[in-house]
């Protein structure tokens, strides 16, 4: 009787793996919750008479020393929505939220309320004021600041107000201001007849 020979076992030859792709980081979303604003949930639909129009590219600032240019810091762009004062805030997000999917830069954007304070703002402040200036400093997104204080606000190429009060006459003393800090377009929110008389000018 004859040993059957017993071949070499061949092991099956071990598949390559194919390396899993890595994902490629994208830029960053226009939907990108802001501070102080809710994760992905529902779109607010937007009223279709107030869309804002695609803002116009920011002017390149003066070197230090150089005076403004008169003709651009005391005329920008203006664009009223009207709104109650209590749906005032809600359309100057509505706009931010606008401007910033048209291509607009967070750190381009001011946002100043003449009543009760953004929620971003009042969080930040209680962290202390140096810490919530230094975000204004930084100007990597977009500044909520209240109207009382609009004096310490530095310009930015759009700034957008929500006239949702007007406790002690803030409309009046900030509007001009606020036109005054902004570069290219000034949106305000609110009552158009408060506006216009805090303007002094129909908008």
């Amino acid at each position: 009787m004859h040993e059957s020979a017993q071949g070499p076992r061949v092991a099956p030859a071990a598949g390559r793996t194919a390396p899993t792709p890595r994902p490629v980081p994208g830029p960053r979303s226009a939907a990108t919750p802001r501070p102080g604003r809710p994760g992905p949930g529902p779109v607010r639909p937007t009223p279709p008479a107030q869309r804002a129009q695609p803002a116009p590219a920011p002017v390149p600032a003066a070197p230090k020393g150089v005076p403004s240019r008169p003709e651009n810091r005391s005329a920008p762009q203006l664009q009223l929505i009207p709104a109650p004062a209590d749906g005032a805030l809600d359309a100057a997000e509505e706009a931010v939220d606008l401007l910033l999917e048209s291509g607009r830069a967070p750190g381009d954007i001011l946002v100043l309320t003449t009543g009760e304070q953004h929620p971003w703002a009042a969080h930040e402040l209680s962290f202390g004021e140096a810490a919530y200036w230094a975000q204004q400093d930084a100007g990597d997104d977009v500044f909520f600041a209240d109207g009382s204080a609009v004096d310490r606000a530095k310009p930015r190429p759009v700034v957008v107000v929500a006239v949702n009060g007007d406790a002690d006459g803030t409309v009046a003393r900030a509007l001009p201001v606020a036109r005054d800090r902004a570069d290219a377009l000034l949106i305000v929110c609110g009552d158009p007849q408060t506006i216009n008389s805090a303007l002094g000018a129909g908008v």
